[in-house]
């Protein structure tokens, strides 16, 4: 047996093996800062930057600049938290240790550990690396690691893992792996590297895939034709300037994270937090909920879960009689708080024996009789009765843990009964399971408890399916394999997750362990439940800050709602944006000139802007199903849509050059007023499935139309910053709106009507 490693050995093997904790490979702020100036908006806004500081318009230059600036904060706010959960879970692997070193017992710090260290163990601490007992008898609590709910017995030769709890007894145990080798650095490890990109990051890169595409082209377009006309280099850049604004979805990820930050605040007063903001969008998408067991759909205490009795003999009681009436022993606790008051007096207490298997008392009863109790495992308490036998069966098979108890006058005690212990189900997950059915979410438990008890937690909250056996869980695991997943590990809820996300699912996850940190961060939609660990709560993006479970179904509910004001966000930018950039190119084409300049298009922006981020704020009804981007079908929506805006678009131009006879600069007024007109009316067509009437528009929406009507009209009507326009052709100009939206309503429900968008 071995008897502790030398100082120089363990020096040794310390520069051979490295510190025992997890090593973390840490980019360079300034180049982490920069990263995020790397990808498809930016990209676009930056050019713009670029291109209208080339022309002089600081302004819009400066404003452009500052929201990038404020979402590549967003972003280095989100990539932190990763990092926080890596440092929560290393606070684990820091506990101080003493070690024997030369044949004499030291205090010193758990980083210096190394495989072959013989270290001290005692009740109450924390297991500093994976080690394997060497002498004493442990009982072990390793439920946020492993998952199992009861603590288990652990003697000479058992392997222990980093993070376990010695909820009794003392020993000592040789180090078997440090650092990130151990099971919890590994989970560390997988916290580290977990990484999903959210379903609204690639809805945000497809939209700005197709209008590059389409803009792309009609800028080219647009500027092959200014050349053959003739037209100067000073006002071709304006033009393409012109252009690029009308093309850049500026206010697209400020409308989601303002989506996100409502919808979170609504949360906020049911009990959710948000850690981060996309995962409401996230919340929208998911079709599969993988659910821990301990502590998450159980209660993560034991009690008492049946009794069996040999000729009525008071179990609970006797039981009562041979426990401790302090500690920290979780058998003892629930029999104390099962047991009712039953006259016996204990004169004689025995602490529980690891060797024995058993704990001991001697009482009296109200007559003065003496009675010896010993209470322990089955086979140690003694000869079980036919009936006591079948009854142990029937625990053991429903995954209970079983203890017997012997009772009598100590030379002739006999079976007084057996107690079945578990950790029983929270009493709403039952009603959450139903819920999330209806809302066609696909529930699967994922635990480290045994296989038997998982099945009786399941069977208990009504959730039905197969069992998984045990072994490698396989890369192509379905949800629709199997309802429990029993006995494994952090790495395999990890694998399971990933597993579920190539089968093209929207994934969920639910814990409230250190186990399922590697899971919460890699689902799309990560929960920690109220009672979850630190290390938890930082890797999930959703943390129920009350009791229950209920705030689940708020976040899909609510998510679902989010979802569908940005997906008409959406379907709206695709029909203005290339429905602009197209009537620029028609209005060059019928004119001669640009019928916008960066002015114009600027103002055009920021008045469109003001009324479809307070969409943000409006009324939607979530969906009865899990919601997707859909981009081709999106993309096919608004081609017919954007055709007939674009129709609409070039009439007016058309009546306004060749019928009124109106000159470039009263055409540019035109085009700015129609376009801002045109563009309030898609908005408020778009947002509702049916017929526009159907639903009332928020009311912050409906007030920033108002304003935004009053101030373009009134620079359109007395020439502010551009060519007054008669009010006879305002007038007009909104009587043709609402004919258009009208005419675009009835055909936006057929569209709808044959695509399924969301």
């Amino acid at each position: 047996m071995t008897e502790g490693l030398t100082s120089a050995e363990a020096a040794r093997r310390l520069a051979e093996q490295g510190p025992n904790v997890v090593v973390e490979e840490k980019p360079h702020p300034i180049r982490r800062f920069l990263g995020h100036f790397w990808s498809p908006v930016p990209w676009m806004l930056e050019a713009t930057v670029i291109l209208q500081l080339a022309v002089g318009e600081r302004v819009e230059a400066l404003m452009i600049a500052t929201l990038l600036l404020a979402n590549v904060a967003l972003g280095v706010v989100h990539e932190t938290r990763a990092e926080a959960t890596l440092a929560l879970l290393k606070q684990r692997l820091s506990p101080k240790v003493r070690v024997k070193r030369d044949d004499a017992w030291v205090d010193g710090a758990s980083e210096n550990l190394v495989v072959g260290d013989l270290v001290q163990l005692s009740l109450g601490g924390i297991l500093p690396a994976d080690l394997r007992i060497a002498r004493g008898q442990l009982l072990l609590d390793q439920s946020m690691l492993t998952g199992e709910s009861i603590a288990i017995e652990a003697g000479p030769g058992a392997v222990a893992y980093a993070g376990g709890l010695i909820r009794r007894g003392e020993g000592t145990g040789e180090v078997t792996a440090t650092g990130a080798r151990t099971f919890f650095g590994r989970t560390a490890e997988l916290v580290r590297v977990a990484h999903i990109e959210s379903g609204e990051q690639k809805a945000v890169v497809s939209v700005v895939e197709a209008l590059t595409v389409v803009n792309f082209t009609i800028v080219v377009g647009m500027v092959a034709y200014a050349h053959m006309i003739g037209m100067g280099v000073p006002d071709m850049i304006r033009l393409v300037v012109t252009a690029m604004l009308s093309a850049v979805p500026v206010a697209l990820p400020a409308t989601f994270t303002l989506a996100a930050a409502l919808g979170a605040r609504t949360l906020a007063l049911q009990g959710v937090l948000l850690t981060r903001l996309n995962a409401l969008h996230e919340c929208a998408m998911i079709d599969v909920l993988c659910v821990d067991k301990t502590g998450t759909l159980t209660e993560n205490t034991l009690s008492v879960s049946g009794v069996w009795a040999a000729q009525g003999s008071d179990v609970l009681g006797l039981a009562a009689a041979a426990s401790s009436p302090a500690g920290q022993d979780p058998i003892d606790t629930a029999i104390r708080t099962a047991a009712k008051p039953n006259g016996l007096t204990v004169t004689k207490f025995v602490p529980f024996d690891p060797t024995a298997k058993t704990a001991e008392a001697l009482a009296t009863d109200a007559s003065g009789q003496t009675i010896r109790v010993v209470k322990g495992a089955p086979d140690a308490v003694g000869r079980l009765t036919q009936d006591a036998q079948a009854a142990l069966e029937g625990f053991t098979a429903q995954g209970f843990r079983t203890l017997a108890v012997a009772a009598g006058p100590p030379e002739s005690m006999t079976i007084a009964g057996l107690i079945a212990f578990s950790d029983p189900p929270r009493k709403d997950s039952a009603a959450l399971l139903s819920e999330l059915h209806a809302l066609g979410v696909k529930t699967v438990m994922i635990t480290g408890d045994a296989a038997a008890t998982a099945a009786t937690v399941a069977k208990a909250i009504g959730l039905d399916g197969a069992i998984c056996p045990p072994g490698q869980i396989p890369d192509t695991a379905l949800p629709e394999d199997y309802a429990v997943y029993a006995g494994v590990f952090p790495e395999d809820k990890f694998r399971l997750v990933k597993a579920f996300q190539r089968g093209d699912h929207t994934v969920g996850m639910c814990g409230d362990g250190a186990n399922d940190a590697p899971a919460l961060r890699q689902a799309q939609m990560g929960i920690a439940v109220s009672t979850a660990t630190d290390v938890a709560k930082s890797a999930a993006g959703i943390v129920l800050t009350e009791p229950g479970l209920k705030g689940i179904v708020s976040c899909i509910q609510e998510g679902r709602s989010s979802f569908q004001r940005v997906l008409t966000y959406t379907l709206s930018l695709l029909i203005n944006k290339c429905a602009t950039l197209m009537v620029m190119a028609a209005g060059l084409a019928m004119t001669g000139h640009a019928v916008l300049t960066p002015l114009l298009q600027a103002l055009s922006m920021l008045a469109g802007d003001l009324v479809t981020m307070s969409r943000a704020a409006d009324h939607a009804r979530p969906s009865p199903y899990p919601n997707r981007w859909r981009i081709r079908n999106l993309t096919l929506s608004a081609v017919p849509l954007g055709l007939f805006k674009l129709s609409y678009c070039m009439g007016v131009l058309a009546t306004g050059w060749y019928y009124v006879g109106l000159d470039p600069d009263h055409m540019r007024t035109l085009t700015f007023l129609m376009l801002i007109l045109a563009g309030q009316a898609n908005t408020y067509v778009v947002r509702e499935r049916g017929h526009f009437w159907h639903s009332r528009p928020a009311g912050i929406m409906i007030m920033a139309s108002i304003a935004d009507l009053a101030i373009v009209t009134s620079f359109a009507s007395f020439g502010v910053l551009m060519t007054p326009l008669p009010l006879a052709i305002v007038g007009g100009l909104f009587g043709s709106t609402v004919v258009f939206a009208l005419l675009l309503d009835a055909l936006k429900v057929r569209v709808f009507r044959h695509l399924r968008i969301d």
